[in-house]
């Protein structure tokens, strides 16, 4: 499994990014981001469903992860209720502006990471990422996916990325859930104590991504 799965990805990230070539415009997203900035604006705000987690900080993300994330939500191949309704407004054009944004967004605040982690895994921690090839496909740093549209992991709010592994081991269910074949079948491989210790070590990493205060007055 391994062995094949980069290939898998690849050719999924191809699928992903082939709805997502619209021109981007930052400054466009910039005016478009009014309704993201009341969760992902704001330090420390938490989302209750499907239970309590720290909403994922989204700038410094790459752009075209952001559409493909916003798609996924759009077409209910992710089921978060908020998120789906909020992304089945925009269009192509919407998305990419809001990716492009979301990418540089912040960018001052970001210090260069490592080619690999400045902390090391536990073994028992290392074991469980090298079954689940994590590195193959988010890289080495976990900072730098091979494709676009795979996520930054490196620093995301743990309670986030726990909560995110867990809609994909839940799979298609009308209000929660992730539907996604490749993410689907590696979660299986875990325990939610393997995903949670996972998902603990990758938040504790140095990375790219920030919540940056936004004020609604703009």
């Amino acid at each position: 499994m391994s062995k094949i799965l980069p290939l898998l990805l690849a050719a999924a990230g191809a699928l992903l990014g082939a709805g997502s070539a619209q021109a981007q415009d930052a400054a466009a997203g910039e005016k478009k981001a009014a309704m993201c900035i009341g969760c992902h604006g704001i330090k420390g705000y938490q989302s209750s469903f499907p239970q309590v987690h720290k909403v994922p900080m989204i700038s410094g993300q790459g752009s075209k992860y952001i559409v493909a994330a916003l798609n996924a939500y759009k077409k209910g191949e992710r089921r978060h209720p908020s998120m789906r309704g909020i992304a089945g407004s925009l269009t192509e054009q919407d998305m990419a502006d809001l990716g492009a944004y979301y990418e540089q967004h912040g960018a001052s605040m970001i210090k260069a990471v490592a080619e690999t982690p400045a902390v090391a895994p536990s073994p028992a921690v290392a074991e469980l990422l090298t079954k689940g090839a994590c590195a193959s496909c988010h890289g080495a740093n976990f900072s730098k996916p091979i494709d676009g549209s795979y996520p930054k992991l490196a620093g995301q709010h743990a309670d986030y990325l726990f909560v995110a592994l867990k809609s994909y081991a839940i799979g298609a269910q009308p209000q929660i859930g992730r539907s996604n074949a490749i993410m689907g079948a590696q979660v299986q491989q875990f325990s939610r104590a393997e995903l949670k210790a996972m998902a603990d070590y990758l938040g504790s990493l140095p990375g790219e991504l920030r919540t940056v205060p936004q004020s609604k007055f703009r």
